[in-house]
């Protein structure tokens, strides 16, 4: 089994937003990369093919912010 590619679409209002998410990220095992770009309000996460989308996705929200949008490997899914 390959990684995966989780996209999110995070409200950030400024660095601090973004930052939050980029460290609690960082902490996550199995994590092997993300970029968190507050211009265009988007968190992709590539991970080890054993960390599930639902996990991440609960990783971001303990942030506090709200996430409009996920997508798990190109497939639309709940938030």
């Amino acid at each position: 089994m390959s990684e995966h590619q989780y996209k999110f679409n995070v409200a950030m209002s400024c660095g601090g937003c973004s930052g939050a998410i980029e460290r609690v990220l960082k902490r996550l095992e199995g994590v092997k990369s993300f970029d968190v770009s507050l211009d265009t309000q988007t968190a992709n996460v590539v991970t080890e093919p054993t960390l599930s989308y639902e996990t991440v996705l609960a990783t971001i929200k303990k942030t506090g912010k709200t996430v409009n949008s996920g997508e798990a490997d190109g497939q639309t899914m709940e938030v």
